[in-house]
């Protein structure tokens, strides 16, 4: 049976009150935001103590933690804020066990220096996924030798986005540091939106053997290419897409739900499911969507 859970990025609140409203909404585990009113997790800030009283609630409440929120641009064109965003996956990284998770994740980057999901002409290129490369070996390395699993989250407008170059990543970057974070909607844009389907079951049929969690939001084709944001403190919760597609929450769009949810049961009966790209007042809606889907389909 899969297991419905949120970000908790989603609940502005203090530890405790961001438990207290996730359980209200009866979610069954969590992808942890680092970002409570009353502890301090920015960068440089993360300790062993601190990371083991978020676990200890969140255990406490009967709601696992199954991986962690590190998304930064990693190709950043600053080679200073580049290193700085590497490191600061490094450092979550060094603490996700302690958080009491071993998944870490994070965007492939862009180029792109008006925002991390926009696209770049250089994000095409081999050079630039040369470069993203060597840092996906580094943190897949760094993971391992950290006990913690670096996920990578695939998005079209960046350098890693379509089913064949996440393929080819993990063909060329083999190594057990390194996993994929399962998001069907960041795969679309206007060449593909019109065949959801087909899309779907190539990810399933080429990517099955890396997925290790999975998001549950919504796509469809945009009334304009604007960027689009909305509610969620951290960029990564209010983004809502760029370009030709854009990305609202679970059941608002066009993404073929019950085709999704029978080929993760199939592969992967007890994985993750995080909702996401919501308002806060949103929340039961999609919870209910995602739940009814999953009875629907036996998931």
């Amino acid at each position: 049976m899969l297991s419905v859970g949120i970000f908790t990025g989603y609940y502005p609140y203090t530890l405790s009150e961001s438990i207290e409203k996730i359980k209200r909404d009866e979610m069954n585990c969590v992808q942890l935001d680092l970002e409570f009113k009353d502890i301090d997790l920015s960068r440089g800030n993360i300790t062993k103590e601190k990371a083991n009283m978020v676990r200890d609630a969140f255990r406490d409440a009967n709601v696992p933690i199954v991986s962690i929120s590190a998304y930064t641009n990693l190709v950043h064109p600053d080679p200073v804020k580049r290193r700085e965003n590497i490191d600061y996956v490094k450092e979550i990284l060094k603490h996700a066990r302690d958080f009491g998770t071993p998944y870490v994740v994070s965007e492939t980057g862009t180029y792109n220096l008006e925002s991390d999901w926009l696209y770049d002409p250089k994000n095409s290129t081999e050079e630039a996924y040369q470069e993203f490369k060597a840092i996906a070996i580094e943190l897949a390395e760094y993971a391992y030798e950290n006990d913690a699993v670096f996920l990578i989250e695939n998005y079209v407008n960046n350098i890693v986005g379509s089913v064949d170059e996440v393929a080819r990543l993990f063909e060329e970057v083999d190594h057990p540091g390194m996993g994929l974070l399962m998001d069907p909607t960041n795969y679309f844009n206007g060449g593909n939106i019109d065949y959801v389907d087909d899309t779907i079951k190539k990810m399933f049929y080429v990517l099955s053997d890396k997925i290790k969690i999975a998001h549950a939001k919504d796509c469809k084709r945009a009334d304009n290419t604007e960027q689009k944001f909305a509610g969620g403190s951290a960029e990564h919760n209010s983004f809502r897409g760029a370009g030709d597609v854009e990305l609202p929450a679970a059941g608002l769009g066009v993404l073929n739900y019950e085709l999704y949810l029978t080929m993760l049961k199939k592969k992967f009966p007890n994985i993750p499911i995080i909702i996401e790209h919501l308002e806060e007042s949103d929340i039961p809606r999609a919870k209910k969507f995602v739940d009814d889907t999953a009875k629907r389909v036996g998931a």
